[in-house]
This record gives structure tokens, sequence and C-alpha cells, in this order.
């Protein structure tokens, strides 16, 4: 038989394991460990990384359309992982809460550790002081209470006994790594505040149009657990106008300079109404409910007369950025109520239209200094917009519906582009498709976030915190007094602070040598 089949036998009870709570107290250990709360704090800050990267559905939805067009295949993937909603993923929110439990697991017995520490008394001082790292022996010294006093001066906490004194200082050390663990506990519940009772809505508005902040006004609406229909601040806005400046000359021909969103906003049904000038970095605030601006683009105006001769549709098209350079953009027309038959168009809009050597047109800066509209295909038929399915104002009809309607010009048979003014007849008297004018329009994310302030305030006092933690040192000063000789030493509580002890060490010294008229 052998030596550990042996010890089996002989010591059965030690083979049962660690037990439920056993491996209870083992998975809480391991969770609070500064260790683990290290890795988790990692890990947020990673996962955070792709919600910088990859456009996000609640901050900027058309960059999102335009991924799954260009690749369908990468966007479903993205999808999959949550990867278009970072901050709302279910791996986020996992990552967060174990934080959250890890960080109250480290500050709570840190927090009771530090309060034993502070009622703790200094130690006595050791026999013989000038074995100490620091040490120094002076001659005709102060007596034991004047010692203490002045090292009370140099804000030391002093106890004194039977011929010696001993202070300490940098309490302020331990002060300092507790409440950046508190800090980062508040930053998590001033998110998590935000998250409950926060909101976020993206809305496209054209320039003419307006804009009331209630949840049916929204294209995209993210409200917080918390949060009801109620709970919207009742502001609205209109949009005047909204202009872009463009670099006109050089290497950076066409980059945007400045965007400026001139509104008339009432703050409520009953405020006046005031003009406000809206831009990227400067966002609108109102009762702590911001709004941004976060994009924007054209909005081409058509009238489309059907082929009775009555006007089945009039008004801005917004249409969706294809290149960011030019600012060419896809447009689609729908008009549900034209007669005998519903009428849809594809189209481009070229803000600066120029004709190539091919034949064909493109816009050669972002600017509106040539709009044109090309008609990439009309279309008549039923467009599926009245069999209950929602559809994107950006798609003419599913592809299952695309399929049977009627082209009616297509590809050769296509006009060249449109000025502004200028229409194109529909074949067989289908109607007409005017180009009337060109308008702008821009996105807004409003957002109202009741965590926003407190989180700065809890990131701030982490800042503080963690600097108080590195730069404080935590030392001790023994004085013994022995007749007329006064034995002087002191050492650092902080590893690696030896170095600049020294020389505060030398000031001490210093201090306690002095005479009594030098002492203030």
């Amino acid at each position: 038989m052998s030596v550990r089949e042996l010890e089996r036998e002989s010591s059965p009870g030690k083979q049962a394991g660690l037990g439920a709570a056993g491996w209870l107290r083992w998975a809480w250990r391991t969770l609070t460990s500064m260790k683990t709360a290290l890795i988790l704090l990692f890990l947020l800050a990673l996962g955070s990384v792709p919600g910088s990267l990859i456009p996000q559905r609640g901050v900027d939805p058309d960059k999102v359309a335009r991924l799954y067009d260009e690749s369908p295949a990468l966007a479903e993937w993205y999808d999959r992982l949550q990867l278009f909603e970072v901050f709302s993923s279910t791996w986020f929110a996992a990552i967060y809460l174990l934080l959250f439990t890890s960080l109250i697991g480290c500050v709570v017995p840190r927090a009771l550790t530090y309060a034993r520490e502070l009622r703790r008394k200094p130690p006595a001082a050791p026999k013989n002081v000038t074995k100490l790292p620091h040490a120094a022996v002076i001659d005709g010294g102060p007596s034991l209470e004047e010692a203490a006093r002045r090292l009370r001066g140099l804000r030391f906490r002093v106890v004194t006994g039977d011929g010696w004194v001993s202070a300490e200082k940098g309490y302020l050390r331990e002060t300092g790594n507790l409440f950046f663990h508190v800090a980062l506990l508040g930053i998590l519940l001033a998110i998590g505040a935000g998250s409950l009772y926060g909101y976020r809505g993206n809305v496209l508005v054209v320039e003419g149009d307006g804009f009331a902040n209630t949840v049916a006004a929204y294209d995209r609406f993210m409200p917080g657990s918390q949060v009801s229909a109620e709970s919207l601040q009742p502001f609205t806005l209109r949009l005047d106008d909204f202009t872009v400046s463009y670099q006109v000359a050089g290497e950076k021909r066409g980059q945007a300079l400045d965007y400026t969103g001139h509104l008339t906003v009432n703050d409520t049904p009953d405020a006046p109404a005031r003009d406000v000038e809206l831009k990227v970095n400067t966002p609108l605030e109102i009762d702590g409910t911001q709004t941004y601006l976060i994009g924007n683009g054209y909005a081409p105006v058509f009238r489309v007369t059907d082929g009775k001769g009555q006007v089945a549709y009039e008004g801005p098209v917004p249409c969706l950025i294809e290149d960011k350079a030019t600012m060419t953009s896809g447009c689609v027309v729908k008009a549900p109520d034209a007669q005998p038959s519903q009428l849809g168009f594809l189209l481009r809009f070229l803000p600066t239209s120029v004709p190539l050597t091919d034949g064909t047109h493109a816009s050669a800066f972002p600017g509106e200094l040539n709009p044109e509209v090309q008609l990439l295909g009309a279309f008549s038929g039923d467009l599926g917009l009245r069999n209950g399915q929602p559809q994107s104002v950006y798609e003419l009809a599913p592809p299952e519906t695309l399929k049977k309607l009627k082209p009616l010009l297509m590809g050769t048979a296509v006009p060249k582009p449109l000025a502004v003014g200028q229409s194109v007849e529909l074949p067989g008297g289908a109607g007409k498709l005017e180009f009337t004018g060109v308008k702008q329009w821009m996105t807004l994310q409003v957002a109202y976030d009741p965590g926003r302030l407190p989180a700065l305030v809890f990131a701030g006092l982490a800042v503080v915190s963690i600097a108080a933690s590195l730069l404080i040192r935590r030392r001790r000063v023994f004085v013994r007094v022995k007749g007329e000789t006064v034995e002087v030493g002191g050492l650092t509580r902080t590893e690696g602070s030896a170095a600049g002890f020294a020389e505060e060490f030398a000031d001490i010294v210093k201090v306690l040598s002095a005479g009594e008229k030098d002492v203030r």
C-alpha cells in the first residue's frame, strides 16, 4: 500500500473538500480582492473601446444602417455581440455589476480598518532610536515637553511616555487610498442612476420644422427603466436655419469648419421664445436636459403630380449621406396617394454637380454651389405602405415588394440631372416629378442624465485621492531624552520613499535643535 493510500485511510475527514460554504467564502474573497477589482476595471475600460470605435445605434443610427449596406456579414456579427449597443449590452452590465460588488467588498473592510487605525495611538519609542534608518543626536537639545510641542507644530500626532516622544504623520495617504475606492464606487452609482432615471433620444429636424420633447416625436427613444412620458422636460424648438462653412481652398478643401443651427426655443409651453445658436460642442441645456447636434445633411424639396393632375406629394425629403467628403446623398420619394397608381422614386442628390468625361455627373464639393438631382429610377405600383409593416424612409420598398413594382424610368432612359425648378415627365402620362428647392436637416440627440454631475464630482475626487495616495508618505519620528542629550530617530512606513524622507528628517532635527527664540 502506498503512502498516499495510507494517508487517505488515516484522515478520511480531510477529503470532504471545502463544501458549499467554503466555496462561497472562496468566491467572495476572490471577487473582493484588489487583484480582481483591477482586472474588472481593466475589462470595463477595454469593453468601452468598441463603443468608441463602432457606431452606436443610440448615437448615430445612420452609420449603423450604412454599415449594414456596406458589410452586412460584419454588421450581423456586431449585432450578435451587441457591439452596436455596447453600454446597454448584457456583457457590459455584467462587468459593471461585478466591479460594483467587488468595490463594495473592498471599501467596507478598508473603512473599518481605517477607523481603527485613526483611533490607534503611535507606538512607544524603541529603546535605541539611533539604530533606526534615520537618526541624529542633539547635544543640549530641548526638553521632553518642548520636543513634543515642536513636533505638534509640524502637524505630527504625538504621544509622550517616560523619557520618550513618539510622533506619526501621513494618515492622509490611507485616506486618499480609501477615498479613491469610494470615488470609483460613486462613479458606478452615478452611472447606474443615469441608466435608471435618464433617457436619450434621436430626432431628425428639417429647416422650417419643429420638435416637441415628447416620446412620440422621437425617431428613436431609449428611456431608463424608471422614466415615464411625464418625466420629459416639455420644451419645444424650431430649426429656422442651418449653416455649414467649408474650407474652399488648399489640401483640406471641402473640410467642414463649423456647423450652426439657428433655433427658436420655448423652455416650457408658457415660456417666451428665445433664439439659440446650436453648435457641435455647445449643447442646448434646459433644466438638465441637453440637446446635442450630432449630424447634418440635405433635404431636397420635391413635388409629385400624379396621372390625374393632382399633387400627390410635396415637401422636403431627408437624404442619406453616401459620400461624406462630397455630401453626395441618396434619396427616396414615395407618393402613396398618387392616382391611379402609387409612385416611387430613387434619386441621388449632388450639392455641387459637375459633368464628368464619360457623360455622368458627380459632386465636387460638399457645399450647395450647384445642386442637382439624378433620377436613378421611377416606379409605379403598390409600395406596401398600407400592409401594417413599418418601412424605412430611406428604402423604396421591401425586396419582395420591390420586385412587383413596374419600372417607369430606368438605366439609359433616365434624363440628365435636374436643377432647381426643373421637372421630368413620366412615360404613359403616369405623372411628373419636380425639383423645387433645397433645405438642410440636422440630427439631434436629446439626453437627460441625472448622474452626470455626480460622476464629474466623483471623478475629480478620484484624481485628488490617488494623487494624495501616491505623494503622501506615512512616517514616524521618535525622541528620547537622556540627560543633556536628545536622540532622534525616524523611519518611513511607505516602501520606496526613504530617500525623500531624508530631507524632511533633517529639517525636523533642525527644528528640534533650534533655540527657543528660533522656534515659532
